[in-house]
């Protein structure tokens, strides 16, 4: 049986594992017949940063690995055949500990990444390489009332900003350090147009932050801002580790683990060959 480990944590990642376990035949969630994949034992790792995750199908692991030579021997240990880097975009430190940890352990490995967003006629986007660039252009712009969508865990980077109102939405509620005026709203994705129109005009918001994470769940808030001519501030992806493929879709996924299983097929015939002709 081939195990696969999933570093999830994402949609992309609840969806492959669906995919990979046949879940999706339930809940709808994949583009497949449901069926699974035979022969497969499906582990997803989860960083554990939400205090209340919504957890894939399959064997789930919740915490670190120890950095990159701890996954190596995690992949070693548990007999890993496959690795699917499915984090967020902006998980650098574990994309590149995935990259080292599948080089060194000889473990084939792809990175599972949702197209970033792209601007559209209409939109006014102020691109900054980081979240301190981010509060660079708050401090210089005319703004008072801030949108920000970056997620809980960078708030630091803004906290000397007492000029501003900030509204903050995250799954779990944000620790210090934070902007001292801070509004919160504890919600998940997906959002919807209707809604995120709703709320830049309840909190009179006249600036919105975001990291450019992609996909469909938080995108609404895009266009909203762009109806209510609002400039957006998008903090650019990290680089990604080089030598890495790269898959758009959980279709590929599938596929390049299907070419996997058959080129360890054909290199077991192929032993099995050569014994004989011993």
């Amino acid at each position: 049986m081939r195990h696969v480990l999933i570093l999830g944590g994402t949609t992309e990642g609840r969806r492959l594992a669906e995919a990979l376990t046949g879940a999706e035949a339930l809940t709808g969630a994949g583009a497949s017949a449901g069926t699974g994949a035979p022969g497969v034992r499906v582990t997803s790792s989860l960083a554990g940063r939400v205090a209340r995750p919504v957890l894939p199908p399959g064997e789930v692991r919740i915490g670190g690995f120890g950095g990159a030579e701890g996954l190596a021997a995690w992949l070693r240990e548990h007999r890993v055949d496959a690795l699917i880097d499915a984090t967020h975009p902006f998980a650098g430190t574990i994309s590149a500990n995935a990259a080292r940890a599948a080089a060194t352990s000889h473990v084939p490995l792809l990175r599972l990444l949702r197209p970033g967003w792209v601007p559209v006629p209409g939109d006014d986007w102020r691109r900054v390489a980081s979240l301190d660039g981010a509060a660079d252009a708050l401090a210089a712009g005319p703004w008072r009332r801030v949108f920000l969508t970056t997620g809980r865990m960078g708030l630091g980077a803004f906290a000397h900003l007492d000029g501003l109102r900030f509204l903050v939405r995250s799954v779990d509620a944000p620790e210090p350090p934070h902007p001292r005026h801070l509004d919160t709203l504890l919600d998940r994705g997906p959002f919807t147009l209707d809604g995120e129109r709703a709320l830049l005009r309840r909190y009179a918001i006249d600036v919105v932050v975001t990291k450019d994470s992609g996909g469909s769940a938080t995108a609404p808030k895009l266009a909203a801002a762009r109806e209510a001519g609002l400039p957006v501030v998008v903090v650019c992806r990290p680089p990604a580790p080089g030598g890495v493929r790269t898959a758009d879709t959980v279709a590929e996924v599938l596929a390049w683990l299907e070419a996997i299983g058959r080129r360890e097929a054909v290199g077991c015939r192929e032993a099995i060959r050569r014994r004989a002709g011993r």
